[in-house]
């Protein structure tokens, strides 16, 4: 449990993310420092915040890998300037295996790496109306989950497509993480559909904070994101949401010790129980 349990502000900074990297980074760092002017000490930015391209061969062909990626310490600075602890939802870097990793980095306050989480769970889909993605295709997923401790509070790390996976959010809790980050980039057609809902029930369902900063609008890849960036209580209300697509900041107060008042109310994740399934065929 963080330090003394004190309120803090949380930010999430809603994008719409192009083809150009350097661009990408400018404008998130003019709402990151938007965000940290109103306050916020924890601020989130949303999955794939340097580059939103669904075309494989070209994000890769320009992509760099980690040590030539010049954003990440361009978002250092600006976490070691502002003074504020910084989640970057997700870059798009060149992974070993020539994929892409779709990969968190949470800095602290003095600018330091702190982690880094890569999306474990791959949106492959084939949605009604023609839509379908294959992010397996282009990214090598993760397979390692992520819970960093802070002074301000215990945080689990998940990416978009993680949301409808619960047993990571499950895990996370009972590993301590009072709040779950889960940046995304939800198509517009699913993110209507599940978005609120899915985010609403991971945080009751564990007795967490969730926040969730997203891409939002149409992009220059003909993506079309939902937008909609919601930061949830452990009991289910929205303390913050963004009113539609557009690219901007929204802002909570959050207390640690409120999930902790959460699952001593209601402790299922002190008391769930091991159990086998018998199946029964006539």
């Amino acid at each position: 449990m963080a330090d003394d349990a004190k309120t803090f502000r949380a930010a999430c900074v809603q994008m719409r993310s192009g083809l150009d990297r350097a661009k990408n980074t400018v404008d998130a760092i003019a709402l990151i420092e938007q965000a940290a002017a109103g306050g916020a000490q924890f601020i989130q930015t949303p999955e794939m915040t340097n580059v939103v391209d669904r075309k494989g061969s070209r994000l890769l062909g320009d992509l760099p890998d980690e040590d030539g990626m010049e954003e990440i310490g361009a978002f250092s600075d600006c976490a070691k300037r502002l003074g504020v602890w910084l989640l970057i939802g997700s870059l798009a870097v060149r992974a070993p295996s020539g994929k892409a990793a779709n990969r968190s980095y949470f800095f602290a306050p003095d600018g330091a790496t702190i982690t880094t989480y890569d999306k474990i769970h791959m949106f492959d889909v084939d949605l009604p109306g023609g839509e379908s993605w294959k992010e397996s295709k282009i990214y090598e997923p993760g397979a390692d989950a992520r819970l960093v401790k802070t002074p301000l509070s215990a945080f689990g790390l998940s990416i978009c497509y993680d949301i409808r996976f619960p047993g990571l959010y499950r895990t996370l809790a009972q590993a301590g993480a009072e709040i779950l980050c889960a940046p995304a980039a939800f198509t517009r057609q699913t993110g209507k559909a599940h978005w609120k809902t899915l985010l609403t029930a991971r945080a009751i369902e564990t007795g967490s904070f969730v926040i969730a900063a997203a891409q939002g609008g149409d992009h220059e890849d003909g993506r079309e994101t939902w937008g909609h960036s919601l930061i949830v209580d452990p009991w289910g209300e929205i303390l913050a949401e963004a009113e539609n697509d557009e690219p901007g900041v929204i802002f909570a107060d959050i207390s640690p010790k409120t999930a902790h008042t959460a699952r001593q109310r209601i402790p299922n994740l002190s008391l769930e129980q091991n159990f086998k399934v018998s199946t029964i065929s006539v």
